[in-house]
């Protein structure tokens, strides 16, 4: 543990970005679930919606630097192939 009050503080500081942190990661996770359990139920309307939420989420959790852009951009690329491929 940190001996300098101002490194007990970064401590502090970190665990509370950390858990925020991961807050964002698995609701963005959760919605990619959601529009993959759309898509198994060859549910079109409500995958396409659910699809327009999860890619706002992963935008802002890209933007909030949580995973790389590459990462948020694959994860897209993939949902919108799936989402597409269902209504074909």
């Amino acid at each position: 543990m940190a001996n300098i009050k101002s490194a007990i503080k970064r401590v502090r500081t970190n665990d509370k970005k950390r858990s925020l942190n991961l807050a964002k990661k698995s609701d963005m996770r959760t919605a990619i679930k959601q529009v993959e359990k759309y898509v198994e139920a060859n549910d079109v309307e409500n995958a396409k919606t659910a699809l327009n939420a999860t890619i706002k989420k992963i935008d802002k959790v890209v933007q909030k630097g949580i995973i790389h852009k590459n990462n948020g951009e694959r994860h897209k690329t993939r949902l919108i192939k799936k989402v597409n491929n269902l209504g074909a």
